[in-house]
């Protein structure tokens, strides 16, 4: 099942391709695990996945082994751990901006002392037919945190936040991160340093190196900077560009 491996192909510099997925519909995950993609991830920051929703792509994910994410909506341990109870691979936090804020995440993401809260009846540990022992192996060996650096603070932090135990990748936000920098796109020369200098952390670190990007155009153009893991678009781009496409494709000029 890939979503077993999927950290080690994080932390070990894969070239891993996904996306966003914005629609809270079954179908929808459905037809981008048919597509091939090695994760999907759930925006639960800035899509409507209510509860019941995740719980659903939860399953299908499960069922088939497709490597899924989610990205919470803030750093609330409750809303990291409902994730991941649910079937969830691992999580992606928003705005992480300092060490101590990494180690919180990382906490609130695995078992022990102030971390996320044992229950053996879970979709992620079998409804009950998984011994502790073996739960708590899996956990360490599999669960995914992925801090997005998406502030300058940020961003001078890296280092610091690439090196917390229980960190496995550093994702580097482009278009929030331009926006806090004062700009209007993303062609700027300090976000092509930030680039470089996550990256360079992340590596440093040993840890993944992740972006979104909206095409895969884009993406070459940024694999200099080491970046190993494309969120690319969402299935809602996909579906806009490819309709625009045919209409254009179709209409006289």
């Amino acid at each position: 099942m890939r979503h077993t491996t999927f950290r080690r192909d994080l932390i070990a510099g894969r070239t891993l391709v996904g996306t966003f997925m914005k629609t809270p519909a079954l179908d929808v995950l459905e037809i981008l695990i048919h597509a091939g993609l090695d994760f999907v991830c759930l925006d639960g920051e800035h899509a409507p996945f209510d509860r019941a929703a995740m719980n659903a792509c939860g399953a299908l994910a499960w069922a088939t082994g497709l490597p899924l994410l989610v990205r919470v909506p803030s750093d609330a341990p409750d809303q990291i751990g409902a994730a991941l109870d649910l079937g969830a691979t691992g999580v992606v936090v928003p705005h992480v901006t300092d060490a101590a804020m990494a180690a919180r995440i990382a906490r609130a993401a695995r078992f022990g002392p102030q971390g996320r809260g044992f229950a053996g009846s879970t979709r992620w540990a079998g409804f009950g037919g998984t011994d502790m022992a073996t739960l708590l192996a899996r956990s360490a060996e599999e669960t995914v945190v992925i801090a997005q650096i998406e502030d300058p603070e940020a961003v001078a932090a890296a280092d610091a936040i690439a090196a917390v135990d229980g960190i496995d990748a550093l994702f580097l936000g482009p278009a929030d991160l331009s926006v806090a920098l004062g700009k209007t796109d993303q062609s700027s020369a300090e976000l092509r340093a930030a680039f470089d200098h996550v990256g360079q952390a992340a590596r440093g670190a040993g840890k993944g190196y992740a972006t979104f990007v909206t095409d895969a155009q884009a993406g070459r153009a940024l694999a200099v900077h080491g970046v190993n893991a494309w969120f690319v678009a969402s299935e809602q781009a996909w579906i806009v560009a490819g309709a625009r496409a045919a209409k254009a494709g179709l209409t006289p000029e």
